[in-house]
């Protein structure tokens, strides 16, 4: 196994550690790892920017377990960027991620997964503790998540229905959606919007919610409890609360083999089928990059983005 690596990613050194440790049960390894996230990060970057990452850290394996990372680690060098937000349980010192650099750093940690909220650094008021995720001073976020979450018994076919008729009800009150998978079951809805405190995201997301399982009850459910979504797509709308975050586009996921939360075309959403398998493996997606590009790039939020509208009934 590589004890350790001294390289330089963009004029930074970096020392890579154990790059053919393995890190899922297939045998993809902690270099291979490094490797995708160095070369997607054309793509990935410009999602992570500006925002703080919650990191899903695997040190021995996705089949040995996991913990979120919300602070920086000790010994994060003193080039990799940081911002304060401040929580109940005092202030919580995020690492963000502007380079490639700081993306391979984060891989070489078995920071698998990577998890931003719907808000950015540039949208949010400090305070002594940092970044006040409450109140008058909350952030405004620019876009709305809608993560459908299938339930037993659904198919991805059931996960298209779900999000084409999400997606409708969104382009009725002049908002666009843009999906991708979540790198493991089912899908998700980004929208752009103009910057908008976080709780009126939040409730707004809510309304949808209720909107689409009253509309559809046997599609949808907005029910957080497990034993109520068998053959039901649920609508996790609190995915927008300022506190909380969701899978960045281009990250891999810590299952038994690694699969990517990657970008889709409604063609591509229209086309699944029941026995289609959402996976998208690193070297897929990096593919799919090379030759589309990244079919987010217009998701991205602009001065021209839509105002959010009313709570919907």
């Amino acid at each position: 196994m590589t004890d350790r690596i001294a390289t330089h990613i963009d004029g930074v050194a970096l020392n890579l550690t154990n790059l053919d440790k393995p890190l899922f049960p297939d045998g993809f390894t902690k270099g291979e790892l490094i490797s995708y996230y160095v070369e997607v990060a054309e793509a990935m970057l410009p999602h992570l920017r500006d925002r703080a990452i919650t990191r899903v850290r695997f040190p021995e394996g996705t089949a040995a377990g996991s913990f979120f990372e919300k602070n920086a680690p000790a010994g994060t060098p003193e080039w990799v960027k940081t911002v304060s937000v401040a929580t109940s349980a005092g202030s919580v010192n995020y690492v963000t991620a502007p380079d490639r650099a700081t993306l391979a750093w984060l891989a070489n940690l078995a920071a698998v997964e990577l998890h931003t909220p719907q808000w950015r650094t540039t949208e949010a008021t400090s305070g002594p503790m940092g970044i006040v995720l409450e109140g008058e001073d909350e952030p405004r976020a620019t876009t709305l998540i809608i993560d459908l979450d299938p339930g037993p018994g659904t198919t991805p076919a059931d996960s298209a229905r779900a999000a084409i008729m999400t997606a409708t009800q969104l382009a009725e009150v002049g908002l666009v959606a843009f999906p991708k998978t979540s790198g493991n079951k089912g899908l998700q809805l980004s929208v752009p919007i103009a910057p908008t405190p976080a709780s009126e995201v939040y409730t707004f997301a809510l309304s949808l919610a209720r909107l689409l399982t009253s509309s559809h009850p046997k599609i949808f459910v907005a029910n957080m409890s497990r034993a109520a979504r068998t053959g039901l797509i649920f609508v996790d709308y609190a995915q927008n609360l300022a506190s909380r975050n969701t899978v960045c586009a281009y990250s891999v996921r810590g299952l038994n083999r690694p699969s990517v939360a990657t970008p889709l075309t409604w063609d591509e959403v229209a086309a699944l089928q029941p026995e289609t398998s959402l996976a998208v493996s690193p070297g897929e997606a990096l593919e799919r990059v090379h030759s589309l590009g990244d079919l987010w790039e217009t998701q991205m939020p602009t001065p021209d983005s839509p105002e959010l509208p009313e709570p919907l009934t």
